[in-house]
């Protein structure tokens, strides 16, 4: 009996040890899962912080390209509320949303007037930067200036360029000149950039915007912006609206269609079919000697 008895406070010790480590891991787990949920709670806000820089950057750089901001009733209110309505300068009249908030989505009484503004969109195709005329309006021209400089690790020909165009981060650009342009003239020059250009890769580097030039086969001139300028100022040219293309398509042939009417003139001014390119209020747009050569 003393045995038995023995046996029994064994188990019930045994079930109360088996209850206590049930209720501890109840208890651990409980106490996981807030800590992921808190460990959350901190990730999103820092996400959302990020989201909200990402799109005050973004405001800045639209609003240096010449793009109005308007906000929205509801603005401010978080990363994914509100936001802006953007006013492109460039095309009066034509407004685009950034962001809508959860409470615009289209509800189904209103599919109507969605499928309207959908026929509109397909109208308003026809006047897309593509079917826009072919000149220099569509060349994204910009001052920029070369803040690093160095041989291609892979070509004898090519410079390796950082470029700042006034955007978050400098632009790589990969440029033709090292037979041309001494290194130590690259280096912290204000420049003329093509920034439209489809990247492509040059010698394993891709390389994301073009220097403009005056150029003949025997001597290459960088083109020079006014000595006042800033990284980021739009290059104009009179007589051509400024509208250019996100992205240059290859296959439009945009550039090369451009580029026999782009020449210095015999003042050393880059010009398309004669009119001047320059930085509004700031002047035009030069070569160092070479008159009357294409610019490229």
């Amino acid at each position: 009996m003393a045995a038995l008895q023995q046996i029994m406070e064994n188990n019930q010790r045994a079930e109360n040890l088996i209850d206590s480590i049930k209720s501890e891991m109840t208890v651990i787990q409980n106490e996981l899962e807030e800590r992921q949920k808190q460990q959350l709670i901190v990730e999103n806000a820092a996400l959302e912080k990020e989201i909200e820089a990402a799109l005050a950057q973004l405001i800045q750089l639209e609003v240096r390209n010449g793009k109005k901001q308007i906000v929205l009733p509801g603005a401010g209110t978080g990363a994914t509320r509100g936001m802006c309505t953007k006013v492109d300068t460039e095309e009066p009249g034509r407004v685009a949303t950034a962001a809508l908030t959860p409470e615009s989505k289209v509800a189904p009484k209103e599919k109507k007037d969605k499928k309207e503004k959908k026929h509109a969109t397909a109208e308003k195709s026809n006047s897309s930067p593509e079917a826009a005329p072919v000149d220099v309006g569509r060349l994204d021209m910009r001052v920029g200036k070369i803040i690093e400089v160095g041989r291609h690790p892979d070509a004898d020909s090519l410079y390796l360029e950082k470029i700042d165009c006034g955007e978050a981060a400098p632009r790589t650009v990969v440029s033709g000149l090292v037979k041309f342009v001494p290194l130590e003239e690259m280096q912290n020059r204000l420049v003329v950039v093509l920034c439209n250009l489809k990247p492509a890769k040059m010698r394993g580097i891709t390389s994301e915007a073009m220097v403009m030039c005056a150029s003949t086969p025997d001597k290459v001139e960088v083109l020079s912006p006014p000595a006042n300028a800033v990284p980021g100022d739009l290059v104009h040219c009179d007589g051509y609206e400024r509208q250019p293309d996100a992205q240059l398509n290859p296959k439009k042939k945009v550039f090369e269609t451009c580029a026999p009417d782009l020449m210095t003139n015999a003042e050393l001014v880059a010009c398309f079919k004669g009119s001047a390119l320059h930085v509004p209020g700031k002047g035009a747009i030069v070569a160092q000697s070479l008159r009357n050569v294409l610019v490229k």
